[in-house]
C-alpha cells in the first residue's frame, strides 16, 4: 500500500505538470518563438506522457497485487471460520449460499481493498491541487468550478446512503441464487429420475427474477450516480468555456491559459469520475462488508474445551442421562445411558429415525447434548478440545465423499506426511492391491470427476482404508456396509474385523450380519433405549428386542431366496 501511495503520487504530478508544459508550448508557438524551444517543450509534453503511461502499468500491477493478496487471506479467514461452526450451522445454510458469501461477497472488497483509500486520497489531493492552480489564474474560475465540485460531491454522497442498502438486497438475492443452484445440482439424479426438471426450470425462473428486481433497483442508483457526476460537469466545462471565453476576449487571459483552464477542467472530471467509481464500489463493499462482518460475528454454538487429555490406548463409552434435539421442542434422544468398556464393539440398531447416527455424532462433538454428559476414558468432552476428540475417532459412514484428486491424497487427506508404504499396507490388508496394480497410475490416478469412477463398495472400502491409515482408538461404522454387495461385504469383513480389533468401536446397522462383530447391542426406539446387554446373550434369550430383529432378518433373507409365486387365475382375482 505505501509502494501504491508512492506510485500515485507520481502519477499526480506527471499529470499536474504536462498541461504546465502543453500551455507553455501554446504560448511560445502564437508569439513565435524559437523553433529549439518549441522542440524542447514538445519533447519533454511526450517524454512525461510516456512516464505518465509507465506509471499507470506499474499502478495497475501493484494494486492487483495488493487486492489479491488482501481478498485471498479474508477467504482464508471465512473458511476457516465456517470450519469452526458446528454442523446446526452448515444444515441451515446450503452450500451455494456459504460459496457465494465466501467468493462472491469478498470478491466486490477486492478494488476496495486494493485502491479505494488510495485513490480517494490521492484524486481528492489532485483535485485540490488543480483547483489551486485555477485560483492562481483566475480567482473567478476556481470559484466556479469549486461550487461545481461541491455540489457534485454532496449529490454522490446523498445517492450513496440511500443505495446502500439496495446493493445488499442484492448481495442477499446472489447467494440465494447459488444455494438454489447447488441444492438442486446436488440433487440430479432425483431430479430426473422423478421428472421434475420443469419444476427446478420454473422455481430457476422464479429465483432469477427475484434477482433481477433487486438488481435492477440497485443498479439504477449507480446510474444515477453516473448520471448526476457527468451531467455537473458538463455543466462545470460549458461554465468554464464561457468564462474563459470572456477572460480571453478581454485580454485578461492568453489562449494557453484559455487551454490551461479547459485541461484542468477535464482534469477535474478525471478524478471526480474516478471518485464516483470508488463511492459506487464502496456501496456493493459496504454491503458485502456487512454480510462478512455478520457471518464472522456467528460464534459457534460449539465452544472448544479446556484441553484436558484423553488417556491413551482404546478408550471407554460412557453416556450418562443424555438428551438431544435439533430442536428445543423435538427431542431426538431422551435420557439415555450406557457404558462401553475399552476395547468392546457396539451393535446400535433401531428403525430409521430413532437416533442411532445422532447418538454417534455426539461423541465426535458435532453436536452437544442438551442435557447429560458424554465422556471418553472417563473425560467430559467438553473439557477436551475439539480436535483433540476427532483426532482420536474414525468414522466411516454410508456417503463418503471423493475429492478431485489423486488416489494418495484421497486416502491420506491431502496430508503429505504418510509415507507410500503406509498405504500399500491399509491397501493390502483390504485385500485391494490387486485393483491398486490395474490402476494407471498407482497411488497417483486421479480419482473423482475427471479421474478413474470407483463402484459404491470401492468407494466404502477406500473410506475404511482412510481410517486405517489415522490408526484411531474409537472407530464408529455408520450403515457402513449398506451399500455393498455381498461379495464386496465379505471382502471387507476381513478388513472390518482388523480395523476394530483392539480398538472400541461402535456399529450403526440396519444389516444385522455387519453386528457379527458387536461384543454389545443398543436397541432404540423413538430415541429411548429399549434393550441394552451382551449379543450372543440376547441372541439366545427368545423375548429380546434384538432376537426378535434377528427372526424377522431371517425371515427375510429366505423369502427373498424363494421362487415368486405364480400368479393367480383370473378368476381367483375376481372372486
Amino acid at each position: 500500500m505505501g509502494l501504491l501511495a508512492v506510485i500515485l503520487g507520481g502519477a499526480i504530478c506527471v499529470q499536474v505538470v504536462t498541461p504546465l508544459l502543453a500551455s507553455r508550448f501554446i504560448d511560445q508557438a502564437t508569439a513565435g518563438g524559437a523553433p529549439r524551444t518549441l522542440t524542447l517543450l514538445a519533447l519533454l509534453t511526450i517524454g512525461l506522457a510516456v512516464v505518465g503511461q509507465g506509471v499507470a502499468v506499474a499502478e495497475t500491477y501493484v494494486a492487483e497485487n495488493v487486492s489479491w493478496a488482501a481478498t485471498n487471506a479474508l477467504r482464508a479467514d471465512l473458511l476457516a471460520h465456517l470450519l469452526r461452526l458446528d454442523a446446526s450451522f452448515h444444515t441451515a445454510h446450503t452450500p451455494g449460499e456459504l460459496i457465494e458469501r465466501v467468493d462472491g461477497d469478498v470478491a466486490t472488497l477486492a478494488r476496495f481493498f486494493s485502491r479505494f483509500v488510495v485513490y480517494v486520497l490521492g484524486n481528492a489531493i489532485l483535485m485540490v491541487g488543480v483547483l489551486a492552480l485555477l485560483f492562481h489564474l483566475d480567482w473567478r474560475i476556481g470559484l466556479g468550478l469549486s461550487a461545481f465540485v461541491a455540489l457534485t460531491w454532496i449529490a454522490m454522497l446523498r445517492i450513496r446512503a440511500i443505495a446502500t442498502p439496495a446493493w445488499a438486497a442484492e448481495r442477499q438475492a446472489s447467494a440465494d441464487f447459488y444455494g438454489f443452484l447447488g441444492e438442486y445440482l446436488a440433487g440430479l439424479e432425483d431430479i430426473r429420475s422423478s421428472g421434475a426438471g420443469a419444476f427446478v426450470l420454473r422455481r430457476c425462473a422464479e429465483v432469477m427474477r427475484s434477482w433481477l428486481a433487486v438488481t435492477r433497483k440497485a443498479a439504477m442508483w449507480g446510474y444515477g450516480l453516473a448520471a448526476t457526476s457527468q451531467g455537473m460537469f458538463a455543466l462545470s466545462t460549458a461554465a468554464a468555456f464561457a468564462l474563459s471565453a470572456m477572460l480571453f476576449r478581454d485580454g485578461t487571459l492568453t489562449i494557453g491559459a484559455v487551454y490551461l483552464i479547459f485541461q484542468y477542467t477535464e482534469m477535474l472530471r478525471q478524478p471526480t469520475e474516478q471518485i464516483r467509481h470508488e463511492v459506487q464500489d464502496l456501496q456493493q463493499a459496504d454491503a458485502s462488508i456487512g454480510r462478512i462482518e455478520a457471518l464472522l460475528r456467528t460464534a459457534p454454538r460449539l465452544s472448544d474445551g479446556p484441553g484436558a487429555a484423553l488417556p491413551p490406548g482404546p478408550l471407554a463409552v460412557e453416556i450418562d442421562h443424555v438428551s438431544f434435539g435439533y430442536a428445543d421442542d423435538t427431542p431426538v434422544l431422551r435420557d439415555i445411558s450406557l457404558r462401553l468398556e475399552p476395547g468392546r464393539v457396539l451393535g446400535i440398531v433401531g428403525r430409521t429415525g430413532s437416533g442411532k447416527t445422532t447418538l454417534t455424532r455426539l461423541l465426535l462433538r458435532f453436536y452437544d447434548p442438551l442435557a447429560g454428559v458424554v465422556r471418553l476414558g472417563g473425560v467430559d468432552l467438553r473439557s477436551v478440545r475439539v480436535a483433540a476428540v476427532r483426532a482420536r475417532i474414525g468414522l466411516v459412514t454410508q456417503e463418503v465423499q471423493l475429492f478431485d484428486a489423486s488416489l494418495r491424497d484421497n486416502l491420506t487427506l491431502f496430508d503429505d506426511s504418510v509415507p507410500d508404504d503406509r498405504i500399500s499396507a491399509a491397501l493390502d490388508i483390504l485385500g485391494l492391491t490387486g485393483w491398486l496394480r490395474e490402476l494407471p497410475c498407482g497411488l497417483d490416478t486421479p480419482l473423482g470427476p475427471g479421474g478413474v469412477g470407483l463402484s459404491a463398495g470401492q468407494v466404502q472400502v477406500l473410506a475404511c482404508a482412510r481410517v486405517f491409515l489415522r490408526d484411531p482408538d474409537v472407530v464408529i461404522l455408520d450403515e457402513a456396509s449398506s451399500r455393498l454387495d455381498p461379495a464386496t461385504e465379505r471382502l471387507v469383513r476381513t478388513a472390518l474385523g482388523r480395523l476394530l480389533a483392539g480398538r472400541t468401536g461402535l456399529i450403526v446397522a440396519h444389516r444385522l450380519t455387519t453386528l457379527a462383530y458387536a461384543d454389545d447391542i443398543l436397541v432404540l426406539e423413538d430415541g429411548q433405549v429399549r434393550e441394552y446387554g451382551p449379543r450372543l446373550a440376547l441372541a439366545a434369550d427368545p423375548t429380546s428386542r434384538f432376537a426378535g430383529l434377528l427372526r424377522i432378518a431371517a425371515t427375510e433373507e429366505v423369502a427373498a431366496t424363494e421362487p415368486a409365486a405364480t400368479e393367480p387365475a383370473a378368476e381367483e382375482v375376481a372372486s
